[in-house]
C-alpha cells in the first residue's frame, strides 16, 4: 500500500517520463520530415506556428473556458463555507487564493482553470455545494487547487505544442507529397531506393504520428489527474473525502448542460452522461481515468 507521498511522487514522475518521451518524439518525426522533404527549416517553422497558436489559448484560458461555461463570479458573501474552504485550503498548500466562480447547473463538478497561480479560478456548480458533505468539498477543491499547484495548465500547454508540431508537420508532409516536393534530395545521398525507402517509411510515419501524438497526450492528461488525487488528498490528509466526492459525482444522473468537448476535460470528472465506457481501446483516448480506478487508488493510500 503506497502512503500519500510515494503515490504523488510516483505520478510526478511518470508525467515527466512521458513528456520526455514526447520530446524525443517530435523531434524524431521533425526530423524525418525535413529528411524526406529536404527542408531543415520545417521543423522550425512547425513548432513556431505551435507555439503561436498555443501561446493565445494558454494566455486567455481563463477568459475563454469561463465564458463557455457560462459560470459566474463569487463573492465571500454569497458563499462563506465555500470561500473559507478554499481560503483554509490555498493557505495550506502555499497558493494565493483563486477567484471562485459558480454554474447554476444541478450536476455536481468543479474545474481549474488559469494560467498560473495568481490569475487562478476555481468553477464549481451548485449541484456540488447541495450535494457533498463538507469532507466531501474540501477533496474536490483540493484536488482542483492541486491543479494550480502543480502547473498542470502550464504542462498542458506544453504538451498541445507538441501535438500542433506534429499536426502541422503531418500537414506539411502531406501537401508536399500530393504537389510531389519529396524529391529535392540528389542520388548521392544514399541512392535513389534508399531515397524511396525513406520518404517510404516517412510516410507511414506521418500518417500514425498524430494519433501517437494524441495517444500520448491522453496519457498526460489522466497521469495528471492520478497526481491531482493524490496531491489534494495530500493537503486535506483524508482520501476517502475525495473518494467519496468522485463516487457521487459519477453516479449523478444530470447531464452538465453547459459542457462542451472543449472544455469537458478540465472537470474534475467527466459532466457527460451514458458515454462511461471501460474498454481498453476507449480507456486509451480518455482525458481522466475511469472514476473506479481512481476511487481505488486513494483508498489504497495511507498517511
Amino acid at each position: 500500500m503506497s502512503n500519500l507521498y510515494s503515490h504523488a511522487e510516483s505520478n510526478m514522475r511518470k508525467t515527466w517520463i512521458y513528456l520526455a518521451g514526447f520530446f524525443l518524439f517530435v523531434i524524431a518525426v521533425g526530423w524525418m520530415a525535413s529528411y524526406a522533404l529536404n527542408s531543415p527549416a520545417l521543423l522550425i517553422v512547425a513548432v513556431a506556428l505551435s507555439i503561436a497558436m498555443s501561446f493565445g489559448s494558454y494566455w486567455f484560458s481563463d477568459k475563454l473556458v469561463l465564458a463557455m461555461s457560462h459560470a459566474k463570479p463569487i463573492q465571500k458573501s454569497d458563499h462563506p463555507e465555500l470561500y473559507r474552504i478554499v481560503e483554509n485550503l490555498s493557505i495550506t498548500a502555499g497558493l494565493p487564493m483563486p477567484r471562485l466562480y459558480i454554474i447554476e447547473d444541478a450536476q455536481p463538478n468543479a474545474f481549474a482553470t488559469g494560467r498560473d497561480g495568481k490569475h487562478a479560478v476555481v468553477v464549481v456548480t451548485t449541484g456540488l455545494l447541495s450535494r457533498l458533505e463538507r469532507v466531501e468539498l474540501e477533496g474536490v477543491l483540493a484536488h482542483e487547487l492541486s491543479h494550480i499547484g502543480n502547473k498542470d495548465m502550464l504542462v498542458s500547454t506544453i504538451v498541445v505544442v507538441l501535438v500542433g508540431v506534429v499536426a502541422i508537420l503531418a500537414d506539411f508532409f502531406f501537401r508536399m507529397a500530393f504537389w510531389g516536393g519529396m524529391g529535392g534530395r540528389d542520388n548521392d545521398r544514399g541512392g535513389g531506393q534508399a531515397k524511396l525507402l525513406m520518404i517510404g517509411v516517412a510516410l507511414v510515419f506521418m500518417v500514425v504520428a498524430p494519433l501517437v501524438a494524441q495517444l500520448i497526450k491522453m496519457a498526460v492528461s489522466r497521469k495528471r489527474e492520478f497526481l491531482a488525487d493524490a496531491s489534494g488528498a495530500l493537503l486535506t490528509r483524508y482520501p476517502e473525502g475525495l473518494a467519496r466526492a468522485l463516487e457521487k459525482i459519477a453516479a449523478d444522473p444530470h447531464q452538465l448542460r453547459s459542457a462542451s468537448d472543449a472544455t469537458a476535460h478540465l472537470y474534475i470528472a467527466s459532466p457527460f452522461r451514458g458515454r462511461e465506457k471501460t474498454s481498453w481501446i476507449h480507456k486509451l483516448f480518455m482525458t481522466h481515468p475511469p472514476v473506479e480506478e481512481r476511487v481505488k487508488a486513494l483508498r489504497g493510500m495511507k498517511e
